[in-house]
């Protein structure tokens, strides 16, 4: 039950990005100083959005979960002699 629960909310998703990108069809352009980039305005905005949740994700694995699995370790080990 939960795998279909969580493969239905996933292409809920997918479906309301698709719709955002189809609805959003101006043309933006982003300058990263190095090359400039040509897309949608709805593609950019998702992509945004997505960079901003992968680099998020990554800052709390790096600074919460690594420092707290290492001292969890510790502690286990500790426990274990």
């Amino acid at each position: 039950m939960r795998v279909w629960m969580q493969t239905l909310m996933a292409a809920v998703f997918v479906a309301a990005g698709i719709l955002f990108g189809a609805f959003n069809p101006q043309p933006v352009v982003i300058d990263f100083q190095l090359f400039l980039a040509h897309a949608s305005l709805g593609v950019a905005l998702l992509a945004a959005l997505f960079l901003g949740a992968v680099l998020g994700g990554a800052a709390v694995t790096v600074g919460i979960v690594w420092p707290l699995r290492r001292r969890l370790r510790k502690q286990a080990s500790a426990a274990a002699t």
